[in-house]
């Protein structure tokens, strides 16, 4: 079993950043491939980003490209999401995931899963 706590969402204006935290237990960090997720109202969880276990590779979706960065720290079984340049279309619940294999955590089938963080950006 892992358990995931998201935490650094919040409100902020265009333009603006935000470093999401997501704090893993229950299970030696080191062994999952991590993402990010996030759902607006009235719209489907989409896919935002993904790294593996070591760190070697990440992924992100077109609309978040070079705005926003995927970072782990093993160490303190932490991986990261931080958001620059933030858009009202960012809005979302933000959902950590955590699954042993990478393909899995890109495709939204991850084992576990956080329970969120409300970002908001304002016009």
């Amino acid at each position: 079993q892992v358990q995931l706590v998201e935490s650094g969402g919040g409100l902020v204006q265009a333009g603006g950043s935000l470093r999401l935290s997501c704090a893993a237990s229950g299970r030696t960090f080191s062994n999952y491939a991590m993402g990010w997720f996030r759902q607006a109202p009235g719209k489907e969880r989409e896919f935002v980003a993904a790294i593996s276990r070591s760190g070697s590779i990440t992924d992100y979706t077109d609309s978040v490209k070079d705005r926003f960065t995927i970072s782990r720290d093993n160490a303190k079984n932490t991986v990261y999401l931080q958001m620059n340049s933030l858009k009202p279309e960012d809005t979302a619940v933000y959902y950590c995931a955590a699954d042993p294999g990478l393909r899995a955590v890109r495709t939204g089938h991850g084992d576990y899963w956080g329970h969120g963080t409300q970002v908001t950006v304002s016009s």
